[in-house]
């Protein structure tokens, strides 16, 4: 398969290329590094990504940012952040891509535990993540030309421990390798309309 792989740069970014690129051709793309510059919150700009790469048989987004604060400290601006970029940001993946994927091609977006187990200094990410599961769940049942769409909601990575493991305290870590086959198994699997919870 041809796969776009947006943020492979990122820690399980470069865990999905390792599985993935011994039995696929790997196009990375991403806002500062890969073969290809995209700006997720940017329509055009994705828009633009996949005329520069062409028909895709699947696309996988690792890729998106939000803001962690208190409530008590949040503003509207702070909150946006989350949602354009890694909700909007992967919509849009979505949005632009169901019309140039291949047929029988497939969307795979990343949400997190948060969306179901929070965290104080959270509430940014529960919303967007829990919009994320939502939006696979409910554009699963409108895709046409057999496109499935899935998303991978993983705990905090073991990898990550040292930045933000005072923040989950009492969460199982779990290894990038682990989500990353959340990710081949989306990929290469037939299911649509899921979210891949990946703990420990």
């Amino acid at each position: 398969m041809k796969i776009l792989l947006i943020g492979a740069n990122g820690t399980i970014g470069q865990a999905i290329t390792q599985e993935l690129a011994p039995r696929h051709d790997i196009i990375t793309a991403g806002r500062n590094s890969g073969d290809v510059r995209v700006d997720l919150k940017d329509f055009s700009s994705v828009q633009a990504m996949y005329a520069q790469v062409g028909a895709v048989d699947a696309v996988i987004s690792a890729a998106g940012n939000v803001h962690f604060g208190a409530l008590a400290e949040m503003t509207p601006e702070l909150m946006g952040i989350g949602l354009a970029d890694k909700l909007m940001g992967q919509i849009n993946l979505v949005l632009a891509g169901q019309h140039v994927l291949n047929d029988g091609g497939s969307f795979t977006l990343t949400s997190g535990i948060l969306s179901h187990d929070p965290i104080v200094y959270g509430s940014s990410a529960s919303m967007v993540n829990a919009g994320i599961d939502g939006f696979v769940i409910s554009a699963a049942i409108e895709l046409t030309r057999s496109l499935r769409i899935n998303a991978v909601s993983p705990t905090v990575l073991t990898e990550s421990l040292a930045s933000y493991g005072p923040f989950f305290r009492g969460f199982e870590s779990v290894a990038a390798t682990k989500v990353a086959r959340a990710f081949s198994k989306s990929v290469e699997g037939k299911q649509t309309g899921q979210v891949y919870r990946v703990t420990g």
